[in-house]
């Protein structure tokens, strides 16, 4: 019999957690440490908008090709060997970038750091599931998230300020070290499950993988969390990860240092948001929908706000527009909280690496034809509010498409659910979550 040697949400639990989220939170300063290094780039490389923007399209594509296959290696290998490996590749692609010179050289680096990304948040999230009650995990994903995101604030002002005071060499360079220590940390406080019994690593044949990730793909709800994903978090990652500081200081005509400082402000407001959506969702899971529908309804009024003012938006309303798109990280968290109750344990990894590609399909999508739509709008110029007013509009046409996709695969979801295991859907009108099996 199957013995619990540390209990589920005790001390060692949290101690294995933080080392997780270190991890994540490293990962994220590496995700984010174009956001203000754009312009610079831009110098260094010699490169059009769209050249730029290719630096996180190509990270994000592979991040996001990454997903299926990080879900099934993670069913079979665990959080611990993963986050090892996501730490070492991370070193080497960081610390390449800062050495390279070359505009090709620098997108492999690029390539790289995605592969590493891609298998860090839903090994984290394997963490979580492994070492807290089902009842306090969608509040400890938030918390997860939440933490995260201060790898967000660390890619902002202080690398700014850092760029400023050492290059672009030391700069990435002291960064990289950072995955040297989180692959200390996850090596000697990580441990895979609390029980007495190795992590069992089921040795399936291909065609079982297959039928198992088709099952996945076939739930409604995977779908439901992949659209939800997708629509929440595209507009909040594009403005960070790239095209907001040169919208704010190209196109709104602020100071560097007061764009650095702007976009510190979404990962506070997300700390806001996180444990209000954590418990939300936690205590009324038939009704996550409704809060994924505001927060996507927020940033599309907001949106309409800026680009529709005459000239150059005030402070005010550009500070407004950051704090109400802040509420799409933790939104998003809820599509992989779609995942978690819509399939069965064996089916975890996969069913989140599918859900986790949404977001990031998106946000590379917009970055790039933002980029595109910026060289076409300008025709070589330097870039104006107004070019970046017309490109930043194709926001739109991905939040009509996710919108639509929600509606359909909520109502499918819950159809399904309620014809193949009635009694998880008696469960879920009653604000209950029941683990499905199979």
């Amino acid at each position: 019999m199957t013995e619990l040697l540390f209990p589920l949400g005790g001390r060692r639990a949290w101690a294995v957690w933080t080392a997780a989220v270190f991890t994540y939170l490293v990962t994220v300063l590496h995700r984010g440490s174009m956001s203000v290094a754009g312009l610079q780039a831009a110098e260094r490389f010699h490169i059009s908008a769209s050249a730029l923007a290719s630096f996180t399209v190509v990270q994000l594509t592979v991040y996001a090709a990454m997903q299926v296959p990080v879900g099934v290696l993670l069913d079979r290998y665990g959080s611990k060997r993963l986050l090892i490996a996501a730490s070492g590749l991370l070193f080497v692609a960081q610390s390449a970038f800062s050495l390279v010179d070359s505009y090709p050289a620098a997108l492999a680096a690029r390539a790289v750091l995605g592969v590493g990304d891609a298998l860090v948040f839903i090994s984290v999230l394997r963490v979580v599931m492994s070492w807290f009650p089902a009842l306090r995990q969608p509040v400890m994903s938030q918390a997860t998230g939440m933490l995260g995101g201060l790898g967000a604030i660390m890619s902002t002002v202080p690398m700014a300020a850092a760029f400023h005071a050492f290059g672009w060499t030391p700069t990435f360079i002291g960064a990289s070290v950072l995955s040297l220590i989180a692959l200390l940390t996850v090596l000697f406080l990580i441990k895979d499950t609390p029980y007495d019994e190795p992590l069992k690593r089921a040795k399936q044949p291909l065609s079982e993988v297959r039928r198992n990730l088709r099952r996945a793909w076939r739930e409604p709800g995977t779908r439901l969390g992949l659209w939800t994903h997708f629509t929440t978090s595209f507009s909040g990652s594009t403005f960070g990860l790239l095209w907001g500081f040169p919208f704010l200081v190209q196109g709104q005509g602020l100071p560097p240092a007061t764009a650095a400082a702007m976009l510190v402000v979404p990962v506070l407001a997300g700390l806001c948001y996180g444990p209000l959506v954590g418990r939300y969702a936690a205590k009324f899971p038939f009704y996550r929908s409704w809060i994924v529908l505001a927060v996507i309804a927020g940033s599309v009024l907001m949106w309409t706000v800026v680009l529709l003012w005459p000239g150059q938006a005030p402070l005010p309303v550009l500070l407004l527009l950051i704090v109400v798109q802040a509420a799409g990280g933790p939104g998003s968290m809820l599509g992989l909280d779609y995942a978690r109750t819509f399939n069965p344990a064996t089916r975890f990894g996969a069913a989140n690496g599918m859900v986790n590609t949404g977001g990031f399909i998106a946000t590379l999508i917009c970055i790039g034809m933002v980029g595109i739509l910026l060289d076409v709008s300008s025709g070589g110029a330097p870039q104006t509010i107004g070019d970046f007013k017309y490109a930043l509009a194709f926001q739109y046409v991905l939040w009509a498409i996710g919108i639509r996709q929600i509606l359909k695969y909520r109502r499918r979801a819950r159809g399904h659910l309620a014809r193949y295991n009635p009694e998880a859907y008696q469960a879920l009108l009653a604000n209950k979550v029941v683990p499905l099996k199979g």
